[in-house]
């Protein structure tokens, strides 16, 4: 059997080979780890790659040549060294050249963006949600429309290599299908084959519950780099949830895992969840509960009517600020069920719940302390998500590449490089 050596983002990399993988595969492997260090971590040197890869120096040069000479990568200097002499060449992702479209299906506004190897966002539209426009085919139809808008101004000798989509909803890992998104009043649609066929790309497009996506971007760029072990909840209307463990996005047998909103908290009077269920995590410390309990305009929603109970309160407003001590509790207990039953290092919020914590920390670390295991919360972290709104294109975008992150020179060849 091969002997593996680890490397950082759970890759494995043979350096030994008595039976198993052939060395074409073992090649393959090499070159995917070596662009996916690239894409992840951006400039790393030869030397670092190749401590972190476990292989010889000589071995990570044929590897970055290959590369280089497929134009997903290419070598050059460092632009600020802060040090004396010759400075050593980093290898970078070709950005400008290898991207992927990635799309964010909201329950007020999609998204869609053109991203470059390494995660740079070179193209970008947003549309907000009109009535009578959120039925899944038009939401198809308009987001091919922008895609197709982007890649037509793309530079010349640019490739697509690859496309997905994040929904607020439950989508089944094996096909793409979402079976159930309450919000936006989808059952089993084959989203993901609609866009496909609209965009006529000829790749097709991958789906993904938007908090699972949300919490692989927070790992791989946000927050949570360099964690292994975390919980992202992302507030919209609703509450969604993902989960890293072991550095290993956690989707369960069908890729339902992490839907933590439906998690019940309150079983004895709870409120009523768009689920059928009552006191879920969702329905006592989403978005319409603390409007409701704030007192709000029940036609003010979004991240402008949240944020507008979160600035009230730090005025002095007594209504805001006992909803948000009230949406604080159950939020609270919540990841305190979490944290007993996962044991993260660290529990991410994200969307509207980035404004929540802000104004409900204190509240929500004193349900922790009161009811997480101490062992298990002894060396828990609070953050809130780093990357804004965008945590889950960014995901969707994670998504999009990891085709090529696993086999780069064939998935190139198909896009037709």
């Amino acid at each position: 059997m091969p002997s593996p050596v680890a490397g950082p983002y759970n890759d494995e990399v043979w350096v030994s080979m008595k039976a198993g993988p052939s060395q074409e595969e073992i090649r393959r492997h090499n070159l995917g780890t070596l662009l996916r260090h690239v894409h992840i971590g951006g400039s790393t040197s030869r030397a670092v790659l190749a401590e972190r890869m476990g292989l010889n120096r000589s071995t990570i040069l044929g590897l970055v040549s290959e590369l280089t000479s497929a134009g997903l990568v290419r070598e050059e200097l460092p632009r600020d060294t802060g040090r004396a002499g010759r400075p050593s060449l980093v290898v970078r992702p070709e950005s400008d050249r290898v991207y992927v479209l990635a799309f964010d299906v909201g329950v007020d506004r999609l998204a869609a963006a053109r991203i470059g190897l390494g995660g740079v966002v070179l193209d970008r539209r947003e549309i907000p949600v009109l009535p009578g426009r959120r039925d899944a085919d038009k939401v198809a139809e308009v987001l091919a429309g922008s895609a197709l808008e982007m890649v037509g101004t793309a530079p010349h000798g640019t490739y697509c290599v690859g496309v997905a989509a994040a929904v607020r909803g439950m989508v089944r890992r094996p096909d793409g299908l979402v079976r159930a998104a309450p919000y936006l009043d989808w059952e089993e649609e084959a989203f993901g084959e609609d866009l496909t066929r609209r965009l006529g790309l000829g790749l097709p497009v991958s789906v993904g519950n938007e908090a699972s996506l949300g919490a692989l971007a927070e790992h791989l760029r946000g927050a949570g780099t360099g964690c292994q072990d975390l919980v992202y909840l992302h507030g919209d209307i609703g509450i969604g949830g993902g989960v890293i463990t072991g550095g290993q996005l956690l989707g369960g047998d069908c890729g339902y895992g992490g839907e933590i909103g439906h998690m019940v908290v309150n079983p004895r009077g709870g409120r009523p969840c768009g689920c059928g269920a009552r006191g879920c995590l969702e329905a006592e410390a989403g978005e319409r509960a603390l409007l409701e309990t704030a007192q709000r305009d029940p036609s003010a929603t979004g991240r402008e009517a949240v944020r507008a109970v979160v600035e009230a309160a730090d005025r002095g407003d007594i209504t805001a600020r006992a909803a948000l001590h009230d949406v604080g509790d159950w939020l609270g207990i919540g990841v305190a069920n979490l944290v007993n039953v996962l044991n993260p290092r660290t529990v991410i919020f994200g969307g509207t719940l980035r404004e929540v914590f802000l104004g409900s920390a204190a509240q929500i670390r004193s349900r922790i302390n009161r009811h997480a295991l101490t062992a298990s919360r002894e060396n828990l972290r609070l953050r809130l998500g780093e990357l804004g709104d965008d945590a889950v294109l960014i995901g969707a975008a994670e998504l999009a590449f990891s085709e090529i992150l696993v086999g780069p020179l064939e998935t190139l060849a198909r896009a037709g490089a």
